[in-house]
């Protein structure tokens, strides 16, 4: 494994979950975002790049593996998605809510510690 790529692609999918989450339930929170939906999809091409790099890199990271990425790259949304419903939106996380942000971090820590 290539940590350096491998947090590389991190950064640039929490990134991209992170203006995604905005993106789509900024309409919800504030009135700019529900005014401007066609600005907002146009964000969604630069977004985009954000989710081609954290796949690249994490690819990389897991040495030209693609079935890692995928759930590096679930897991990170779920959990980014967890935060800022529960920050934003106070909707507290229940305990059905944790049991499948543990099973993210499980997730993760299959595919990166368990060796082939």
């Amino acid at each position: 494994m290539k940590i350096e790529s491998f947090l590389l692609g991190i950064f640039w999918f929490t990134l991209g979950h992170i203006a995604v989450f905005f993106q789509l339930n900024g309409q919800f929170k504030w009135e700019w975002f529900k005014n401007n939906e066609f600005i907002l999809a146009c964000f969604g091409l630069i977004i985009s790049f954000f989710y081609i790099w954290g796949t690249k890199y994490t690819v990389e990271g897991f040495n030209g593996l693609l079935w890692p990425t995928r759930f590096v790259g679930f897991a990170i949304g779920i959990s980014t998605y967890a935060i800022g419903v529960s920050y934003f939106f106070k909707e507290g996380i229940t305990s059905k809510t944790f049991v499948s942000l543990m099973l993210c971090l499980l997730l993760i820590s299959i595919q990166v510690l368990w060796k082939n």
